[in-house]
Parts: structure tokens; sequence; C-alpha cells
């Protein structure tokens, strides 16, 4: 189902960019160099949320019937 692949695809990029944003405001990841996350608290809790919603969106996009 199109639908379910999309869903998948999304959550995807989702949590793996919440992922990377928890790391640069964390200051794990100091990747670009010129990019104004790093060291920043509050991007770290946006990229959590995201990673959340992102795992949400896959756990839907599973329960999906083919």
């Amino acid at each position: 189902m199109r639908l379910r692949r999309v869903l998948l695809v999304l959550g995807v990029l989702a949590t793996l960019m919440g992922l990377l944003w928890i790391g640069q405001g964390l200051g794990y990841v100091q990747w670009p160099r010129s990019s104004f996350m790093l060291d920043q608290r509050p991007w770290a809790d946006r990229g959590a949320a995201l990673a959340v919603v992102g795992l949400l969106v896959i756990l839907v996009a599973r329960r999906i019937r083919r």
C-alpha cells in the first residue's frame, strides 16, 4: 500500500532528523560548524519531540493493513 510506505519513510526521516537535532542541541554533533543549533538545549528538546512523533508515525504505518 502506497500510504503505508509513505508514512514509513516520513516516520524514519522525522526520527533521524530528531536524533540529529538532539545531538546538535546537546553539543555531541558539531555539524555543520556554522549551525545556530549547536549547544542549544531547546533544540535538543525539539529533537526529542520530533523523534517521538516520527516513531509514532512509524507505529501507525505498521498498523495499516497491506
